[in-house]
């Protein structure tokens, strides 16, 4: 009989946000395999779980997925795991699960951390209709991108790097106007938990006078969106 794959969601920044059943299957599956076991090894150690954990990430998914879903077909539980949130959201995951449809291997995801849930809903934009798009091209394609998310009539939610996000903002502007309402969520759930809320424009001229750190979610407005609604140039701290 065959076992199952677990798709499990790790914190993306507090430890705290950990759930009792992760924690219990991470410790009773056969083997967890991790985008970087360095990483994992901080949280595993956290939570008292010794499953032997192997990497699967980008740069060797197409060579490990296989043996993994062998193993799984020989009948162990094996649990994926990436550096922060839920795989297969902007991390590896998505290829093995592919595969294991592929193959009618049973998937169990448990629900869990993931960072643009919060930044979007503390964006204070629409909710009801999104377009995620993780991280956005860095050459080949960015500049379509850009122009199809100008055009969205609905929230559109960005990850990117701080080193990285004032020309990304700096675009936005073009593409979409400066006017148009956004919010920068940064450290989700971490001691430096922050949002920024305002147009683009306004986020521009904050971040070229407060250096941005951390990891970042920059939700957009849609084209239609009412920009007198918006909270605009509100800096929030949360513990």
């Amino acid at each position: 009989m065959a076992g199952k794959l677990y798709i499990v969601p790790t914190p993306v920044g507090n430890l705290g946000d950990m759930t009792p059943r992760a924690i219990e299957i991470l410790k009773k599956v056969s083997q967890i395999y991790a985008e970087d076991t360095r990483t994992s090894s901080v949280v595993l150690r956290h939570f008292g779980i010794t499953t032997p954990c192997a990497s699967h990430h980008k740069f060797n998914e197409h060579a490990t997925a296989s043996p993994i879903i062998d193993r799984i077909e020989s009948g162990e539980d094996i649990a994926l795991i990436s550096d922060a949130g839920t795989p297969g959201i902007s991390d590896p995951g998505f290829m093995l699960s592919r595969e294991c449809r592929r193959r009618d291997i049973p998937v169990e995801t448990l629900p869990g951390a993931t960072a643009f849930v919060p930044a979007l809903v503390n964006s204070g934009l629409p909710t009801d209709r999104f377009c995620f798009e993780g991280f956005l091209p860095t050459k080949k394609g960015r500049m379509t991108r850009l122009e199809k998310i100008a055009q969205n009539d609905c929230t559109t939610i960005i990850y990117e790097s701080p080193t990285r996000l004032l020309k990304t903002l700096s675009q936005l502007g073009e593409a979409c106007g400066l006017d148009r309402p956004a919010s920068v969520s940064r450290e989700i759930s971490k001691m430096y938990d922050t949002t920024c809320r305002g147009t683009i424009g306004e986020l521009i001229k904050f971040f070229t006078e407060n250096n941005p750190k951390g990891e970042i979610v920059v939700i957009i407005g849609g084209k239609d969106d009412d920009r007198e609604k918006v909270h605009r140039n509100k800096y929030r701290s949360e513990d």
